[in-house]
């Protein structure tokens, strides 16, 4: 199947095309023409198949199909909410490249940055609304934007919201659009929240799976490295320069360990950088460019930090903290191997971990390899100590909710690919 087929606008086809892209992923070819039916949809996707172009590319089409003559400011149609920063404007840059010769407006809102600029944007007229729930209800607390005409929803990565507890805030914003409406649920799974979620929420909703839900991508290697907890830090420093592996994401579980990491790195002779909730958002952003750029090996991440990027092509993913919920697992190393690359995710586990490393396994139904690294072996008499959790308000969040998923948005290659048919992850 090609994008030509899929009942797409010139207008949207010339931007795919200018990106070099010609073949919808699997998620894209059942989502795009749902998305264009106008009915509800539920759907699930492991991260980095194309979630964000499998709602954008139908919500733009739709947009122009239904579009009359603009007389005064344009109404908002269209809200898009995330859980993150990063993504928010990762899903912008998506309905910016891709509607760019359709001449809809669109903006992106987020807290970490002032306000004032996203107030004018808003205020100038817009056809869709990216959003973090916080920063949303922020402005509407304000009677800075409307919600009065909204034709579609997107709850993207709404498993992850529901992780974030962000419910409340959801529901606050569902009371305040028309009860009329297109709603589109995308989550990496289907979990009995999402599924609790979308009951209340979706309308006979055509269902999309694609990928056992909670499987991880065949395109990873995925490797465990047995270690004792003191000695992950040196291991992690010798897979690096042993390997000479120049771009690795790397996930700690707590932000002090995070910057901790990076201290210890840097003294290596390591370039890296932190990403985590203290950051601010410039800070993050920049972090975030460099590691794109090539311009430091390590980006150092916590879970919630870490949702919505997107890097082509990033070869290496490092567990250096397993994650306390074993679905984050499944995320984490779905920032490699994405748009039919491969990729490596390897693990460092000490005693401590073994319980969780349980947990994955049973979660994604497989027995992990393992590899003890001559020169790191773990001490086979040592005693496991209790796990630092992140913080109770946190972990409150985390526990089920009661009633009332293009991947996070993975940023087109610059240059086409010599290949005249490609597939495209956003």
């Amino acid at each position: 199947m090609l994008f030509t087929e899929l009942g797409l606008s010139d207008s949207i086809l010339r931007a795919i095309e200018e990106h070099g892209y010609t073949t919808p992923t699997p998620i894209q070819a059942k989502s795009i023409p749902a998305v264009l039916k106008g009915g509800d949809l539920l759907a699930a996707a492991q991260t980095g198949t194309g979630k964000t172009a499998g709602f954008t590319l139908p919500i733009l089409q739709r947009l122009i199909s239904n579009a009359k003559p603009v007389s005064g400011k344009r109404q908002l149609k269209v809200l898009i909410l995330t859980p993150t920063r990063e993504l928010a404007a990762q899903v912008q840059e998506s309905v910016v490249t891709y509607g760019k010769y359709t001449g809809l407006k669109s903006t992106v809102i987020f807290g970490g940055v002032g306000a004032n600029p996203q107030i004018r944007a808003i205020q100038a007229g817009l056809d869709i609304l990216v959003a973090t729930p916080g920063r949303l209800l922020d402005l509407m607390s304000q009677n800075c934007v409307s919600l009065n005409a909204i034709e579609i929803l997107v709850l993207d990565e709404a498993d992850r919201m529901l992780d974030m507890g962000f419910l409340r805030d959801i529901k606050k914003i569902l009371a305040a659009l028309p009860k009329q409406r297109q709603n589109l649920l995308f989550s990496a799974t289907f979990s009995n929240e999402i599924k609790t979620l979308a009951d209340g929420l979706l309308n006979s909703p055509a269902l999309i799976e694609v990928a056992r839900s909670n499987s991880a991508n065949e395109a990873i290697a995925q490797l465990i490295h047995p270690v004792d907890r003191t000695r992950k830090h040196p291991l992690l420093a010798h897979l690096i320069k042993s390997n000479d592996w120049k771009q690795v994401l790397v996930f700690t579980r707590t932000k002090h360990g995070a910057n901790k990491l990076v201290t210890q790195l840097e003294k290596d002779g390591i370039t890296s950088m932190a990403i985590h909730g203290n950051k601010s958002q410039s800070a993050r952003t920049k972090a975030l460019a460099d590691f794109k750029a090539g311009k430091i090996v390590v980006l150092v991440a916590t879970d919630i930090a870490a949702r919505g990027i997107d890097i082509d092509q990033l070869p290496h993913v490092v567990n250096y903290d397993l994650p306390n919920v074993s679905e984050d697992y499944v995320h984490r190393i779905g920032r490699t191997g994405r748009a039919g690359s491969n990729g490596v995710a390897v693990s460092l586990v000490c005693v401590d971990e073994h319980q969780m490393l349980r947990d994955i396994e049973k979660l994604i139904k497989q027995k992990l390899p393992q590899e003890v690294i001559p020169g790191f072996e773990p001490d086979p008499n040592a005693v496991a100590q209790p796990i630092q959790l992140r913080s109770q308000q946190h972990q409150q969040s985390r526990k089920p909710k009661p009633s009332g998923n293009v991947g996070g948005g993975a940023k087109p290659p610059a240059k086409r690919s010599s290949s005249p048919k490609r597939s495209f992850s956003r």
